[in-house]
């Protein structure tokens, strides 16, 4: 299986949604073989039926039984799920569920063992989702397990990138979840990730307030001054070039934005709603922080349009350039620390 192709493994997410459709859409570019090796773990039959639902003659998968058979020069598809797994388009169900964790499962197994490059994530229902086997809010908190370590949630486009500290929690619970350990924790992943997923030598990070108008010097709120001024202090003593806390309103509403290599915001909507409004057909959510590189498109099921034809696969394209982006700039950071820390073998011969 020796290749210099970078190797994606895919899964095919909520049958019943949007996920085939991108999918679909983005591989049937012959382009896109030429740059990777796509893997989808799903089912053909059910591929099939999505191709035919939304009337795309002109492509189709090469079936394979496991990742060893890969076909550099093809979209590849493993059967992971029955073929006769029940499509109900547009509908949650548990057959659904159980369907995208099997994918899931199949597809970190080979990340694991080191036979693919990356993973890309077709959208889950992440109610029906639920089960002994995932009991979690998302993706990210399922992988972080998987792979261990500590991950960041960051959503990705061409001029903005944004982090959260707390993701898919409550957000009675948000206020009571930030200290300066995990703000400091989330800073020290996403400038390191900034430097050797996207190879940016010296970042710069905003860092956004909790409270309207960052609290106003505590008149609306203390957690900027007890808690996030602190971790931004500390992070500088680190070495992290963090800076704010910002309003995240008058944010977002100039360009401020645009003079950051990324932003680190207090909690999931703070973040995701201006990334979404700006940027949500070609954004990105990257898990940030982990041993392998994951990407997925920054949309959803969309079981509103599912089967339609009408679902644009710019995001989840977009996720998979930059799967093999990161991949890329990983191998050169690796190659770089590793030259680096070679001896110097010049011998002294006096």
């Amino acid at each position: 299986m020796k290749n210099e192709k970078i190797i994606i493994a895919i899964t095919h997410g909520d049958i019943n949604g949007i996920g085939y459709e991108v999918i679909t859409k983005t591989l049937q570019d012959v382009r896109i073989v030429e740059m990777c090796t796509p893997v989808v773990y799903g089912s053909a039959k059910i591929a099939a039926y999505h191709r035919k639902t939304i009337d795309i003659a002109n492509f189709s998968f090469l079936g394979i039984r496991d990742i060893s058979e890969v076909n550099h020069k093809k979209a590849n598809i493993i059967n992971v799920v029955d073929e006769n797994t029940r499509v109900e388009l547009g509908k949650s169900t548990e057959i659904a569920g159980e369907a995208a964790l099997i994918s899931l499962t199949a597809a970190v197994k080979d990340v694991k063992n080191k036979l693919v490059d990356a993973l890309i994530t077709a959208p889950i229902n992440k109610y029906n989702i639920q089960s002994k086997d995932f009991d979690f809010p998302g993706h990210t908190e399922y992988l972080e397990k998987e792979f261990g370590g500590k991950a960041l949630m960051l959503m990705i486009s061409e001029n903005l990138r944004i982090g959260v500290v707390t993701g898919h929690i409550p957000i009675s619970k948000v206020s009571e979840t930030i200290t300066i350990e995990l703000i400091m924790e989330k800073l020290r992943i996403l400038n390191q990730s900034l430097i050797q997923d996207f190879g940016i030598r010296k970042p710069r990070i905003a860092v956004l307030g909790l409270n309207p108008h960052a609290g106003d010097n505590g008149v609306i709120g203390n957690e900027e001054i007890q808690t996030i001024i602190p971790a931004i202090d500390e992070a500088r003593k680190q070495g992290i070039m963090a800076i704010g806390p910002y309003p995240a309103d008058g944010f977002f509403a100039t360009d401020d934005f645009k003079k950051f290599d990324a932003i680190l915001a207090m909690y999931h909507d703070q973040g995701l709603t201006p990334f979404k409004a700006l940027c949500f057909d070609n954004g990105v959510n990257y898990t940030a922080g982990l041993s392998i590189v994951r990407t997925s498109p920054a949309h959803g099921t969309a079981y509103q349009i599912a089967g339609k034809g009408v679902a644009s696969e710019n995001s989840f394209r977009q996720a998979l350039y930059l799967a093999c982006d990161i991949v890329k700039n990983r191998q050169e950071y690796n190659e770089l620390i590793t030259n680096a820390l070679k001896p110097n073998k010049t011998e002294n011969h006096n």
